[in-house]
């Protein structure tokens, strides 16, 4: 690898520890870039210049404050990457209430679920979404708003902190508000007190709250605030060099950091406009790059590769493209390159971090060499400390040795809501934030992921991680997908398990996965034992449940546990092969 290139100096000192609310941050850009374009979406006709969404912000806030939402309450939204949804974002922290972002792949378990814990008193949300019925889904868990003579004032047995359901459209439903109803009763609040209310805000205050996935239990809600997602927002942008000229393609849910942080306020801080789709699809990505001459793109790495195997890819002109990010699982270098002489982005970086952290601690830098930019997240942003640390306390390690990141900032969220004992064991009292990821950092302050602590297995005392594992194996001819785990053994403490998804056409077994490994990783890492899954356990934000895959892996080789006899793995005929089946597969977008 060649030198790293360090990122250069700063030359926007007073932005490093700005503390702004969301709303100073949106006047700034309107004030600086008023006439050039703020959100568009290409597919519909619909754009709207930075004074033209300021505008549209500000009626709606005005809006929100006469239905009489106050500072404090939670505004649930339940939608996709609708027109609405990024003015309500700001609409929300405009007058201190917390926006709370609801996953689209909700069912009825974890909507009553969430709304409930977080103790909600609005939710915005859709019709619905392919054959889920959103409103149908809301009805069913509170049926008194079927019956209630007016919107507003719900009373509902299931969700007793619900008092208002907003539809995000023109349609008018039982027992909701609709969008114009809002907009008309902007002129019922005073200025004076919409001046007052964002007067009284503190930069330090909650305003967005979002639930991580639970993989090891109950989804928690995180607290995150003007200055977490603003400032993250603005450095973020910065690593990318957005100015007022970007235009960025947004097919990522604004539901997650990914959109409603990396994207959104990346672009809010430096004027770059927002091109949004609804929902992800690989042509319509094409399309709105090339219509709107698009300079940056996000996706996770399934997008960028749907977008580069559509048939139809070569059809499109994607010479605008300059940067971007990509993020949320392994990003592989041959993909990177393939994004990079393909689509032109040669600029284009990797992000690290977690909804806990803003979510972005780490990211590379434009300039850092591709290699830099594969192997590597990049390094710290600005007013932000990375250590890696002894797991069992917060002491930083030497640096090349691999130990659990944590993180201490601004960026650090508030805590975990009404979950005191789960914030205590998030955050340390010194306010270093575990990550419960593994890594590795290097002299020059890059980071590298190696696995999660949870995830790790101890063979005999040696460690072993299984990202380590899956990346080598997603090498193998006929592997297309593969998560590693520990089976429990009574001889070794642990043993290593692997669940592959196996490419069409392809069948490999036990022995061909042996066989691969052998003399390319060290013994202790090679599976022992072996099972061919179609699909893997998911969450509802698309997580892989290891937790699930290691029950199953207990299930399916009780053997490990019982026989303490049975020799190495590296011996003819110790692998074992099962195969099994699980819910749909796919990559985390939630990291960040």
């Amino acid at each position: 690898m060649s030198a790293p290139l360090l990122p250069p100096p700063d030359d926007d000192g007073d932005f490093v520890l700005r503390e702004w609310t969301l709303g100073r941050v949106l006047d700034h850009t309107v004030a600086r870039f008023p006439d050039r374009d703020a959100l568009v979406y290409a597919d519909r006709g619909y754009r709207l210049t930075w004074r033209q969404f300021g505008d549209l912000v500000d009626r709606l806030a005005r809006g929100l404050m006469a239905l009489g939402i106050q500072k404090g309450e939670k505004v649930a939204v339940w939608a996709t990457n609708v027109p609405w949804w990024i003015a309500l974002q700001f609409a929300t922290a405009r007058i201190g209430a917390i926006l709370l972002t609801v996953n689209t792949n909700y069912r009825e378990h974890e909507l009553r679920y969430v709304l409930g814990q977080s103790e909600c008193e609005n939710l915005f949300l859709i019709g619905s979404l392919r054959d889920h019925d959103f409103i149908g889904t809301l009805y069913a868990i509170a049926p008194e708003l079927r019956v209630q003579p007016r919107a507003g004032g719900l009373r509902s047995r299931s969700l007793p902190h619900l008092r208002r359901v907003c539809f995000l459209g023109a349609e008018k439903h039982r027992g909701m508000f609709s969008m114009p109803e809002i907009l008309a009763l902007s002129v019922m609040t005073d200025e004076a007190d919409y001046r007052a209310r964002q007067d009284s805000l503190d930069p330090h205050d909650p305003i967005n709250m979002q639930y991580t996935s639970g993989t090891t239990g109950f989804p928690r809600g995180v607290m995150l605030t003007h200055v977490g997602v603003g400032l993250n927002g603005y450095w973020i942008g910065r690593r990318q060099r957005f100015t007022e000229r970007d235009r960025l393609c947004l097919p990522v849910p604004l539901f997650h950091c990914f959109g409603c942080v990396l994207g959104v306020l990346a672009c809010v801080n430096h004027g770059a406009a927002m091109v949004v789709l609804e929902s992800f699809n690989p042509l319509h990505v094409l399309q709105a790059v090339e219509r709107e001459r698009c300079t940056a793109l996000y996706g996770v790495p399934t997008m960028f590769i749907a977008e580069l195997e559509h048939k139809h890819f070569s059809r499109f002109d994607l010479s605008s493209l300059r940067t971007g990010i990509m993020a949320g699982s392994v990003c592989p270098e041959p993909l990177m390159r393939r994004v990079v002489e393909d689509m032109n982005m040669r600029e284009i970086t990797i992000c690290y971090g977690l909804t806990e952290a803003s979510p972005v601690m780490t990211q590379s830098d434009i300039h850092d060499p591709l290699p830099l930019r594969c192997e590597t997240v990049g390094c710290a942003l600005p007013g932000i400390e990375v250590r890696v640390a002894d797991p069992e306390g917060i002491d930083e390690l030497p640096r090349g040795q691999a130990g659990e990141i944590l993180c201490r900032g601004y960026n650090v969220m508030k805590g975990y809501y009404k979950m005191p004992e789960d914030t205590a064991r998030a955050v340390s009292p010194e306010g270093w934030l575990r990550s419960g990821d593994l890594g590795v950092m290097d002299e020059h302050g890059y980071l590298r992921i190696t696995g999660r602590i949870k995830d790790m297995i101890i063979r005999g005392g040696e460690n072993v991680y299984p990202r380590e594992i899956e990346e080598f194996l997603l090498g193998m001819p006929g592997v297309l997908d593969v998560q590693v785990v520990g089976v429990p053994s009574r001889k070794y403490g642990e043993e290593v398990g692997a669940f592959i998804i196996p490419r069409p056409g392809a069948r490999p077994d036990a022995r061909t996965v042996r066989e691969w490994c052998r003399g390319k990783i060290a013994w202790h890492k090679i599976p022992r034992y072996v099972a061919v899954v179609e699909q893997f356990p998911l969450t509802a934000s698309g997580k892989i449940q290891k937790y699930l895959l290691r029950a199953e892996a207990a299930r399916l080789w009780p053997e490990a546990a019982q026989d303490p006899a049975h020799g190495p793995a590296t011996s003819a005929g110790a692998a074992h092969e099962h195969h099994a089946g699980h819910p749909r597969p796919g990559h985390s977008a939630g990291r960040p």
